[in-house]
């Protein structure tokens, strides 16, 4: 048993270790303090040893959308539509005595303010097309019903009225600045879920061909769209309109980033004739036309590489009345460059009725004007032919490409003709008279065939067909 001396001893040995110990550690504690107050008096030297008025750069914060779609979203709304739906008759069967033959779908869209005093907004024709009941949430939470004021299938626009103060409307975008690149933000209600935003970049302008009877000049972008999507905002980083979202191209039904966009200008124009209108009349030339391209510029040798050429001019129609002549080559109406085909009917049609239209045309290789005075409906548009390549052939035993032509009289008619042939094709049909190859004119088999053999990229046929002229260009 150890004694208590020996405890007490050891009880010492142990309180003395621990102040040597604390000593040890406060030595240590006043050499940290002592080095850290010198780094720190380091420091404070070098930084004294800046040149004076040297400013330390500042953290940035990163860039955000934030601001400038807290100034847009509330100018995009909701939309809401009941549409009533007749049964199928097997449905009806089984219905209890009584009921209505219809039944009621819900549908949900979007839209854009483009007017705050009025309460006008934009919305896709497709989301609202026979609806009974359309109503519109904005993004403060107020509802209202709405009133159509028009429509317009083939632009797929339609305009809505609602009764409200304090509306937020958009700006609308300069066309003529957009490059493909520009950065864009689509704004809408995807699935009915709620407003939603999403960005992504201008990827074309110009596209067309989703559907050849509607009038698209589309803006493509890969911004997500998605169903509810329809008649929302596409926007710039500025805040302002670019397009109406409008459709997409998908394997499922959802975002591929493949989406498009009806163009503000085109909004504009078709919003004033629907407030003026409450539809779009849309102007008739009265011709048919097709894209011009640099292929058959090398063989008719018209004066420019695009734009739109006259394959036929309809009898007392405003083209004729305006002295257009078959094979004639529009290149731009009131100052606006026409590229293509689309281009004229979207430009002609949107026009509307009873517009006079300055056309910048091609006639022989020389340029002038022509005022033609818009009337009808819509014009044709003939389809575009390939450019593939083409036997070079003579018209032996009176045959030209599967067309029996009868030389008699001096002039070159088609009596028969092969239903499979190139010249069925084409458009050439019985009792027509080829008057020209390329626009030289020929009467007879031997001019013919010397041009033909000159082997052309383009074989184009300027056709007398009753009382009119067409120009027929082999496939």
């Amino acid at each position: 048993m150890m004694s208590r001396p020996a405890t007490f001893a050891i009880h010492n040995k142990v309180v003395l270790d621990q102040v040597a110990l604390s000593k040890v550690k406060a030595r240590y504690l006043a050499a940290g303090v002592l080095l850290g107050l010198s780094l720190l008096g380091g420091m404070a030297a070098k930084a004294e040893t800046f040149p004076s008025g040297t400013q330390l750069r500042e953290v940035q914060p990163l860039p955000s959308l934030a601001p400038m779609l807290e100034q847009v979203t509330p100018a995009v709304v909701n939309i809401a539509v009941v549409k009533s739906q007749r049964m199928p008759d097997a449905l009806r069967f089984f219905g209890q005595p009584g009921e209505p033959p219809v039944r009621r779908s819900r549908g949900a869209g979007s839209g854009v303010v483009v007017d705050a005093e009025e309460g006008l907004i934009i919305t896709n024709h497709h989301v609202v097309s026979d609806a009974d009941s359309i109503s519109v949430a904005l993004a403060d939470g107020r509802v209202f019903q709405a009133e159509m004021l028009g429509s317009d299938e083939r632009t797929d626009i339609a305009l809505l009225q609602i009764d409200a103060e304090n509306l937020t409307a958009i700006a609308f975008a300069n066309a003529a600045e957009w490059r493909v690149g520009d950065y864009v933000v689509a704004i809408g209600n995807p699935f009915g879920i709620g407003q939603t935003v999403t960005s992504g970049i201008i990827s074309a302008l110009g596209r067309a061909g989703i559907n050849n009877e509607n009038y698209e000049d589309f803006i493509q972008t890969d911004a997500a769209i998605n169903v509810g999507n329809s008649g929302g905002a596409l926007v710039d980083l500025n805040g302002e309109l670019v397009g109406i979202n409008t459709a997409i191209i998908s394997g499922s039904g959802t975002s591929s980033g493949v989406g498009f966009a009806v163009p503000v200008d085109m909004v504009n124009t078709v919003m004033e004739h629907l407030l003026r209108d409450g539809e779009v009349r849309r102007g008739q030339l009265g011709v048919i036309i097709r894209d011009h391209t640099p292929a058959l510029e090398q063989g008719l040798q018209l004066g420019a590489d695009s734009g739109a050429l006259i394959t036929q001019v309809a009898p007392d129609s405003a083209a004729e009345r305006a002295g257009l002549q078959v094979s004639d080559l529009v290149v731009a109406v009131d100052g606006q460059a026409i590229e293509s085909s689309r281009d004229l009917r979207n430009i002609v049609g949107l026009a509307g009725v009873g517009r006079e239209l300055t056309l910048s045309i091609y006639r022989d290789g020389r340029r002038q004007e022509v005022e033609a005075f818009i009337a009808g409906d819509a014009m044709s548009v003939g389809g575009a032919t390939n450019d593939a390549d083409r036997d070079s052939r003579r018209a032996d035993d009176n045959r030209f490409f599967g067309a029996l032509l009868d030389t008699s009289g001096g002039r070159l008619q088609v009596s028969n003709i092969d239903q499979r042939s190139p010249a069925w094709a084409a458009g050439l049909r019985p009792g027509d008279t080829i008057v020209a190859f390329n626009r030289r004119e020929v009467a007879s088999l031997a001019e013919l065939n010397e041009l033909i053999n000159e082997q052309p990229s383009v074989m184009a046929l300027t056709v007398q067909r009753d009382d009119q002229r067409l120009l027929l260009i082999m496939p």
